[in-house]
């Protein structure tokens, strides 16, 4: 039977945004199967702990995949304040790399994902600081708004609210969690959200006991489930499944074995009525929860039975059949989810897929964007109408409107040239970092935002179809789409950025002294324009020229602009540097900055164009350092920037040649965790030390090390810290050379601290070295684990745990004037 005539209308919607992946959802028999058994289920799940990593992974996958229950995972953080293990990326950048890790892992588990504006700030040893810090009420009401959305029939935290999380904001997450248990169904509890939302009362909060390392928090007596059976569908076990989704955490280095057999989770009772045979219990998880439902039911439970697995398309009509009656039903919130799903369903049975991609990656603000859109249907489908349509209030942005007769396994495409420029109408900034915010708490336009992954208005288009009578929409998100030679067919998120970016070259511009500096400011334009780049005046600095002027650049262009920096007087004091572009009389002061790992979508956002001015009292000595690569970190980009030569050392430059050059050599963070050819790069480097060197070692994890003893003595790394980048710090050894020299080291060094102190102090410290300082958290004992310094041969060998990897890039004095002093050997 041919095609019927295919009318096309093509428009731009701004809608929530989809997990990334391909645009087109999978359309294969598994998923069928499996979405014909999650239409039939009407029941959820919601998960709460407080980072990415925290969640139960085999879990999620049996609820969302084994019991088909709606389960999402709210993570109050995006675990901006961690390590990382694959790159130097830190803080809101690491947060954005591991959102993108999360929704990797909820893409292979099946659940959804939820975040708060919560900012990991780094460890916290209580749950009093942490809600302090999070700013308690506001984090509560995103958790509340999350649930009231979600309508979760159960809620399971991750951790209890009685400390053997380890963790502040681990307890923290459960704290908030039967709070917001409460406070959901409480309409004097964040009314303003009852605007949008309704109360919900969930029916019970469970705590997902554990069994970590030598904490043991499950019981016999309590509730369990085995999730780790095999589900014959997708060829796996829960196990599996979960080490797929947990591996996707790879900037914390969560590579995960697959388990297989029985795997049981434990749960207890936080509040609410006890499960006694199911999750459910007391929860009507069938159509019958709805009014009208049992007629869905009975008509769903024929088209399984009748599917033909050789022709889907057979069911199509049946489907879309059932999608009216379900339109029909008077609860909103099962009425949009098996909407949504129905919908996929007919479209993955029919064979049809269809996208919209742009033309190129980048655009301007206010730019038209190009689209291709491409349409594929392998069988005999009734379609007499398809478009691509405006959602309400863009009717000026209505792109296409044509007639196509379309044939089973047919492909057409589409290229439209016209009135998209609303689509570009507002950079494609990550939304919780399009303002500045404080040390617990992103910013947010507007509280609405709370919950979602990414930016909730990313561009989309919206397809529609006549389809058996009936008009059929569905969105997809609109990406830019390329051929890789290695990769092949690769998605991309589209990018809308400022007309121009300015990139200062360095993140910080140490003066130790009144000579000038260069700054370099690259440029970027990402459409035709004319304008100018100035540095914003400072007091106390002297900036020449005042600006440098740009005309007729095309889209694409960079290029490299120059400016002379100086102090005017030699007290010491930081200074924020700022460039700015005029276009038009308009002023932009952003920067681009691009993130690009293989197992996530790439990143772009547009940090600040600013740099910071850094004017201190700093001494150096010796010249030459040699770097040791470690997990990641920008330690070398700062000696580099006051005045050392930085060499990156491979294993044949440690084995292979004269070591004695090197005024220092340097291990970067966590080396001796991820770098096994230590092990026989080892002997070398102690032989230099021994030979009058000076190494220097940064901290490393307790677990897994790739040599049992780091230094030239005995000392165990372990797992204490201090979390107050405050602390008071006492002086050991005051006449040590590390304290002395070039710089004398006084307690004004220790002020302006970010963070934290150090992590992962030493013990049981061999007496052939001294130990230099000490510090605690309040109520703690002191440690004098976070810097040991000790003689070898001829040599130096010093370990610290203090975490100069934050603490240089962002310009901390004391920290420069110690970090010189431990690569500074007195001759």
């Amino acid at each position: 039977m041919l095609m019927k005539p295919i009318k096309i209308l093509a428009a731009i919607l701004l809608l929530s945004t989809a997990a990334f992946a391909q645009t087109a959802p999978p359309s294969d028999l598994v998923t069928i199967q499996q979405s014909f058994k999650k239409l039939n289920v009407l029941g959820s799940v919601l998960y709460m702990a407080a980072h990415p990593d925290d969640e139960n992974t085999r879990l999620l996958a049996y609820l969302a995949q084994e019991k088909h229950y709606r389960t999402g995972y709210l993570s109050l953080t995006r675990g901006d304040g961690g390590q990382n293990l694959i790159g130097n990326e830190q803080s809101e950048i690491l947060g954005l790399i591991r959102t993108q890790e999360l929704l990797a892992a909820r893409r292979v588990d099946g659940a959804e994902q939820f975040f708060s504006r919560a900012n990991d700030f780094g460890f916290s040893k209580g749950p009093e600081e942490t809600l302090r810090i999070w700013d308690h009420e506001k984090v509560l009401g995103d958790a509340v708004w999350v649930i009231r959305k979600f309508r979760p029939d159960v809620i399971i935290c991750r951790f209890p609210t009685t400390g053997e999380g380890g963790h502040g904001h681990h307890t923290s997450s459960a704290i908030i969690a039967g709070e917001a248990f409460k406070a959901a169904a409480d309409p004097t509890r964040f009314p303003e959200q009852l605007k949008y939302v309704q109360t919900w009362q969930v029916k019970r909060l469970l705590w997902n006991t554990f069994n970590f390392g030598t904490t043991n928090t499950t019981a016999p007596n309590q509730f369990k489930i085995d999730v780790g059976v095999y589900n014959p569908i997708i060829g796996k076990g829960y196990g599996e499944v979960a080490a797929d989704s947990r591996s996707n955490h790879k900037t914390q280095g969560f590579g995960s074995a697959k388990q297989r057999g029985s795997l049981f989770e434990y749960f207890k009772t936080i509040l609410g009525e006890a499960p006694v045979n199911d999750l459910m219990d007391g929860v009507n998880t069938t159509w019958s929860r709805v009014k009208g439902g049992d007629v869905i039911a009975t008509d769903l439970a024929g088209i399984k039975k009748n599917f033909d697995a050789e022709h889907p398309d057979n069911s199509v009509p049946a489907l879309v059949a059932l999608l009216t009656k379900i339109e029909q039903i008077n609860d909103t919130y099962w009425r949009s989810q098996k909407t949504r799903e129905i919908k996929d369903l007919i479209a993955a049975c029919a064979g049809l897929w269809f996208e919209s991609y742009a033309m190129q990656p980048y655009y301007a603000v206010g730019d038209s964007i190009s689209l291709v859109s491409n349409l594929y249907t392998a069988n005999k489908l009734k379609i007499s109408e398809y478009t691509i349509s405006t959602a309400p209030g863009y009717a000026n942005s209505i792109v296409d409107t044509k007639g196509y007769a379309l044939a089973p396994n047919e492909f057409w495409r589409d290229t439209i040239n016209k009135g998209t420029a609303k689509i570009a109408a507002k950079i494609t900034q990550p939304y919780w970092l399009s303002k500045p915010h404080d040390l617990g708490t992103y910013t947010l336009a507007n509280d609405t935002l709370a919950g979602s992954p990414e930016n909730p208005d990313y561009p989309r288009v919206r397809f529609g179809f006549d389809w058996e009578g009936r008009k059929i929409f569905f969105e997809r998100k609109l990406v830019y789409k390329y051929v890789d030679q290695a990769k092949g067919e690769i998605y991309a998120p589209l990018v809308v950025a400022p007309p121009v970016t300015a990139n200062i070259a360095n993140k910080d511009y140490i003066f130790s002294s009144q000579k000038p500096q260069t700054v370099q400011i690259k440029l970027q334009s990402f459409t035709k324009a004319s304008g100018s780049i100035s540095l914003k005046p400072i007091a106390g600095w002297k900036i020449s020229p005042e600006k440098i002027d740009f005309t007729g650049k095309a889209k694409g262009a960079e290029w490299v602009e120059s400016f002379t920096v100086v102090p005017t007087d030699s007290k010491p004091g930081n200074s924020v540097l700022q460039a700015v572009v005029n276009i038009g009389g308009k002023e932009w002061s952003m920067g681009i900055q691009r993130i690009a790992y293989d197992h996530i979508p790439a990143i772009t956002l547009f940090p600040p164009a600013e740099a910071k001015l850094i004017n201190i009292d700093l001494k150096t000595a010796g010249k030459k350092i040699g770097y040791i690569a470690g997990a990641g970190d920008v330690v070398p980009e700062a000696l580099t920037q006051i005045g050392y030569d930085v060499h990156q050392l491979t294993e044949n430059d440690i084995t292979n040649t004269d070591l004695s050059v090197y005024d220092a050599i340097v291990t970067g963070v966590r080396a001796y965790n991820v770098n096994p050819r230590l092990v026989v790069e080892q002997p070398k480097l102690m032989d230099y030390v021994k030979n009058g060197g000076n190494m220097v070692v940064q901290y490393n994890v307790f677990s897994p090390l790739v040599l049992n003893q780091v230094g030239p003595y005995p000392f165990r790394i372990g797992n204490s810290r201090v979390t107050d980048e405050n602390a008071k710090v006492t002086v050991i050894d005051p006449q040590n050379p590390v304290l002395n020299y070039p710089n004398k080291i006084t307690d004004a060094d220790f002020e302006g601290w970010i963070q934290e102190r150090g992590l992962y102090f030493v013990n049981g410290i061999d007496s052939h070295y001294k130990t230099i300082l000490n510090m605690n958290d309040p109520g703690e004992a002191p440690n004098p684990g976070s810097l040991i310094v000790g003689d070898y041969g001829k040599g130096r060998f010093i370990y610290t745990s203090l975490d100069f990897f934050r603490e240089l890039p962002a310009g901390v004095p004391g920290a420069y004037r110690l970090f010189v002093n431990l690569l500074s050997k007195p001759r």
